[in-house]
């Protein structure tokens, strides 16, 4: 059966191991891949398939994709070959426009073989302290500052109110005014979890009151740096 493997890739640098070795075997003959973007895509596939980069079939999927070209991206497997899915960094279909691919395949037949791998998302979570039991991830909240104040305030109360964990992320240049708002913002009493450069050499743990983040003489700088926010009221 024509399967399509989920391939997770480094949060880090391309060369950063990030597969088991039996499971780095299973995709070594692959030569069709579904990516995010090509240029970092060969990248990291230059450390993990036998054929040479120049020589593999690489189709684009991204948030830019129209739904009605993701069907083509079926081909190769119904043309009796494997094919792998990679993202940008991390687990594909977690926050990835990889998830209507997979569901496409789901809908055809195919088998489907996510591999493992880092997930920034689960890393963050596991680090907290937060709920793990219960828990959200709401992607991207607004970038204006008021936008960003009131949704703050409504992933608090539905986590005081579920006691579920929120989990949401912004563009690494925002990564700082969010901070702030979220201080400035939420329950003394709430807690809020910075997880950054997760598997770096540069990674950055805090996980901490509101009312103790508020007592710190200086915030870490988060400015460029990939970074995801676990909040946890109840």
């Amino acid at each position: 059966m024509p399967t399509l493997y989920l391939i997770p890739t480094p949060l880090g640098a391309p060369d950063t191991p990030c597969l088991l070795p039996h499971e780095q075997s299973q995709i070594a003959h692959i030569t069709d891949f579904v990516v995010e973007a090509e240029k970092t895509a060969r990248a990291h596939l230059r450390h993990l398939v036998n054929t040479p980069v120049r020589e593999l079939s690489l189709h684009t999927l991204n948030e830019h994709t129209p739904e009605s070209e993701v069907a083509a991206l079926l081909q190769p497997l119904k043309d009796g070959r494997d094919v792998g899915l990679i993202s940008e960094a991390g687990c594909p279909a977690i926050a990835d426009p990889g998830a209507n691919l997979v569901a496409l395949v789901h809908a055809h037949g195919f088998e489907v073989k996510p591999l493992i791998g880092a997930s920034s998302i689960v890393l963050a979570l596991m680090a907290s302290g937060a709920n793990g039991q219960c828990f959200a991830f709401k992607g991207y909240i607004p970038a204006d500052k008021d936008g960003r104040s009131g949704s703050l305030k409504a992933l608090e109360t539905r986590s005081r109110q579920a006691n579920e964990t929120q989990v949401f992320i912004e563009t690494p240049y925002r990564n700082d005014a969010l901070l702030a708002d979220a201080i400035a913002t939420l329950h003394p009493e709430t807690r809020l979890c910075v997880a950054c450069d997760l598997t770096l050499p540069t990674q950055l743990i805090v996980s901490k009151t509101v009312s103790e983040w508020r007592k710190l003489a200086e915030l870490p700088a988060l400015k460029k740096r990939p970074a995801i926010f676990v909040l946890h009221a109840a």
